[in-house]
């Protein structure tokens, strides 16, 4: 699965939300470690989830990021690349919710 398939949905639950992309865009950059051109290059390339985390350098907070998505606590999900990915369906529930993009960053 592409980043690229996905960014639009988590766009359509912020906006829906009030929030807006560029706010998305400093969760995705946060977490990554990417700034705004890798982003972009990321999502016109097509990247896969995969191959997005494997070039990413994970913010040292990420671990921070606790909670439940689809049921499943994201701390405890052993395969690091499906944890990654929920870390980042965390953080845009998190935002979608109201919560301060401060602290939805762990700042």
């Amino acid at each position: 699965m592409t980043v690229a398939s996905v960014y639009p949905l988590y766009l359509a639950k912020l906006e829906r939300k009030g929030r807006r992309q560029d706010e998305l865009d400093a969760v995705i950059r946060w977490l990554t470690g990417f700034d705004e051109a890798e982003l972009e290059r990321h999502l016109d390339a097509g990247t896969t989830f995969a191959d997005f985390f494997a070039v990413a350098r994970l913010n040292p907070n990420a671990e921070l990021i606790t909670g439940v998505v689809c049921g499943i606590r994201v701390e405890e999900i052993e395969d690091p690349l499906m944890q990654q990915i929920r870390y980042l369906d965390k953080l845009v529930d998190e935002l979608a919710k109201g919560r301060p993009l401060e602290k939805v960053l762990r700042s």
